[in-house]
Parts: structure tokens; sequence; C-alpha cells
């Protein structure tokens, strides 16, 4: 079975071609970070042009490399929610199109189940697990059982973990994306140094709001008093405490539901302290962590041609969450627990 993946949900154009679920025959990925560097942050409308300018040669490429044509491909696997509306309708058209040219069956795919198959393509997991999703716009715990049947156990009730980063980053004036600066950053600092707070939130919520304004208040207090201060030490602080409060809500949930094995999916999952740490704790309760490499944890068409072959094998749930929405998790397919 060869599947071709579409994914343009935010700043990446990328196309894969995948083979039985497994076999990456190919997976390229063009980044449009430098451009908006200059912008503090993704512009839906340059992103989508961009997509729109790239698509078709990333598309020529992918399939060189794979040594096929579209006469090979069995079915199209395309990203078609969350994401920016505008760079989303730029993968579904073309994907569209290519459908009704050479009568190919599309798969939709919800990208952060993509985020969490990305862990399938080069690890044999074992279900049931629980899924910790860390991206720019999720954070949530969602438990996977026997038949890849999905259950949000939990998720923010604010901030997202990446946009954190970005934000903290941004008041610091380190630039856009905040998170691999910060990560790095880090180990330069001391994190006991600045006091960071911990949320009063129950059973797998998250709330981070707290933790970038205390950044942002102590930033501006120093600014305003004109005093110094060391960029490092509040990365570090900042860092340790959102990797701890990760740690132990995953940690938990994987406990209570008596799984062991976790996976870590979506952007944030290339956080170097994120992955030592849980790791390092999980292994001290019997449980293994499974995370991609650094190219897929990045939004990439691979893990979404990987979503679609799960999909077709699985089937998926229409059911809707309406209270789910604001995590980006409506229409995924996911139940309440």
């Amino acid at each position: 079975m060869i599947i071709l993946g579409i994914e343009t949900s935010c700043d990446e154009t990328s196309i894969s071609v995948l083979k039985d679920g497994k076999e990456m025959l190919s997976n390229h990925i063009s980044s449009q970070i430098d451009i908006h560097k200059e912008y503090g942050g993704v512009v839906p409308e340059i992103a989508s042009r961009h997509h729109i300018k790239n698509i078709a040669a990333i598309m020529e490429i992918s399939l060189k490399e794979a040594e096929i044509t579209l006469d090979d491909v069995n079915y199209i696997a395309v990203t078609y929610a969350p994401g920016l509306i505008g760079a989303l309708l730029v993968g579904i058209s073309f994907a569209k199109g290519i459908s009704y040219g050479r009568d190919i069956p599309i798969i939709p795919v919800h990208h952060i189940k993509g985020h969490i198959y990305a862990n399938f393509l080069e690890n044999k997991v074992e279900l049931p697990a629980i899924a910790l999703v860390v991206s720019g716009g999720h954070t949530n715990i969602i438990y996977i059982d026997e038949n890849h049947k999905f259950f949000n156990l939990g998720g923010t009730l604010d901030d997202a973990v990446g946009e954190s980063y970005d934000k903290v980053s941004r008041v610091m004036g380190l630039g856009y994306p905040g998170g691999p600066v910060i990560d790095k950053l880090a180990y330069e600092g001391n994190k006991d140094l600045i006091p960071m707070p911990e949320p009063k939130v129950g059973g797998y919520e998250f709330s981070f709001s707290g933790v970038k304004t205390s950044v942002i208040n102590y930033v501006n207090k120093k600014n305003m008093k004109k005093e110094e201060y060391n960029p490092a030490d509040i990365a570090a602080s900042f860092q340790n405490r959102v990797v701890d409060i990760l740690c132990k809500k995953t940690i938990k949930a994987a406990m209570e539901k008596g799984v062991k094995n976790i996976l870590i999916a979506g952007g944030v999952a290339a956080n170097s302290l994120l992955r030592k740490e849980l790791l390092e704790r999980s292994k001290l309760k019997g449980i293994e962590v499974f995370y991609p490499s650094m190219e897929l944890c990045t939004d990439n068409a691979g893990m979404i041609a990987a979503a679609g072959y799960y999909k077709l094998t699985y089937g998926d749930s229409d059911k809707i969450f309406a209270d789910l929405k604001l995590n980006g998790i409506a229409n995924m397919g996911i139940e309440e627990d």
C-alpha cells in the first residue's frame, strides 16, 4: 500500500511517500521559519502564499526520491485540521485535485493524530499507551487503547506549552521560535535562582499562563528599575518548572491507567530536558518512553501518511466533543474518559 502524505497546516510544506504503513520512501519538508522570524511569529497570509508556491515542487521531489509516480499511489492522506485555514486549504485543494484527476481516494487526517503516530514510524509501540501532546497550540494527555481508540484525559486550560515558550522568548528579546532558543540557553543558567509558581489545577489539566506571566512580570520589573538580569537563569527556571509539570502529570496518568508505554508527540517533543527527565523518571516506575527523531517532531507529511494508514486499518470515530474545541481536539475521534 502506497500512501501520499500532504501536510500544510502551518508554516511547513511537506509531501511524503509511505509504503505499508512503516517504510518511509521519502519525506520532504520546506520550512518557512526564516521567513516568519522577521515578524516574531507565523503570518497566515504569507504562509498560505508560500505553500502555493512550493507544494507542487515538493511533491515532484518526493515522488522522484521514492522512485514512483502518481499512478502507484493508492491513497492520499492530507491534514484537514487543526491549523491555519488558508494554509490547510492549500493542502486540501491540492489533494482534491490529484484525487479527481487520478481517481485516488483521500484520507482526511487530524494533525495531532499525525504527531502521535510519528512515534510508530521509528518504534515498535505496544498499546495501550499514554500520549503527551506538546506543541505550539496543544498540550494534552491522551489514552490510546489496544484498538487505537483515543480518549482525552485532560488538556491546557489556557496557554499551550509551546505558546508559552514563544511568549517568554519574545519578552526577553530572544526571537522566534522560542522553544529551541530557551532549551539551549537553559543549560547556561541556574534553575533555582528565580522562583516559578506551580499551577494549582487538578486531574490531568494544565495551566501555563501563571508561569509565563511570572516571567513577564520579572522582566518588566527589572527593566523598569533599569536592573540587569541573566536570561539564562530565567530560561533555566522557566523550563525546569514546565518540564516538571509535564512529567508529573504524564507519569501519573500512565500509572493510574496501568500502561507501560508513554509517547511524546508534537514540536515540543524535541525539547532535550523534557526527553531526559521523562525518560529518567519513567524508568524508575518501569515505564518506557518513546519519542520521534528531530525531523519527525516538526510538522511533516510522513506522520500524516502514518496516521492515514492506521485510520484505514482500525477505523476512526466521528464523535465530536464541543468542549474540547479550545484544545484543537474536536473532530479528532477522541472520546472523554
